[in-house]
Parts: structure tokens; sequence; C-alpha cells
């Protein structure tokens, strides 16, 4: 299944080509304080491959916190949050927000709560190379 999304002015945009078809869609509301503000729901398809498309770089701001292991990345722009990257060991490791999916069913979202506090970061950094998308390409500039 190919899966579109975007932030809403469409300067970041992705494609994520989940295999194999999934029957549902696992989407995790993360308790942290920073998902909380922002209505973060996260999914990602390990086995699946992910693109990134940022049109206007200088429009996409990255924030860090906590461990400071993952980047969010925030359209300027528009403030959405399309995307969350994790370099680990020299490899991008990428979940999406199923609020930037583009007409997907919303039938398949299994919605569910999930609180990582008490992680440690080599826990967090592991949890992530199982279960994040391990093969993703990101390019800037992009039409």
């Amino acid at each position: 299944m190919l899966i579109n999304g975007r932030c809403h002015c469409g300067n970041i945009s992705f494609q994520l080509a989940w295999t194999p078809e999934p029957s549902e869609i696992p989407a995790r509301a993360c308790t942290c304080s920073f998902c909380t503000k922002h209505g973060g729901v996260w999914t990602s398809c390990p086995t699946g491959t992910l693109k990134v498309v940022v049109r206007d770089p200088s429009l996409v701001s990255r924030y860090a916190f906590g461990t400071g292991t993952a980047q969010f990345h925030i359209c300027s722009r528009c403030g959405t949050v399309p995307l969350v990257t994790s370099n680990i060991e020299d490899r991008l490791y990428a979940v999406v927000s199923v609020n930037a999916f583009e007409d997907l069913d919303p039938s398949l979202l299994r919605r569910s709560a999930a609180t990582f506090d008490a992680e440690s970061e080599s826990d967090r950094l592991s949890r992530r190379k199982r279960n994040w998308i391990a093969d993703v390409e990101y390019v800037e500039n992009g039409n």
C-alpha cells in the first residue's frame, strides 16, 4: 500500500510504501509533552520504505528535546509536524504522523496511547531500530 502525506502547505511531503499490505495501521498517540501539545499520533512500518521531499528546507525547523535523539520536523510556514527522524549508527530512521496522511481510509487506523518516559536512552534507540522505518530517503529542494 502506498500512503501519501504532507504538511498543510505541502512544503514537507512523504510517500510511505507499507509492505506487506496492512489490515490495520497502528497509530500511537505519544504522551510526551511535545506530542501532547501538538496532537502527535505516529506510525511506522519497519518493512516499508519512506521517501520524504522538502521543497524549501529554509522553512523546516527541527526540534529535539529530552535525550536529543529524535528530531521533530516542523514546517515553519504552516506549523505541521509530519515526521520524526532519529539517526542511529549512521542510519536514518523515521516515524510519520497519521494526521498528515492524505486520502487514507480512517477505519484502518488502530489508535492507542504510547508512553516512553521510563525508557533508558539505549532502550529507546533499540526500540526505534526494531520498530521505526529504516529505509528512509530524505530529499531537500525537491519538487
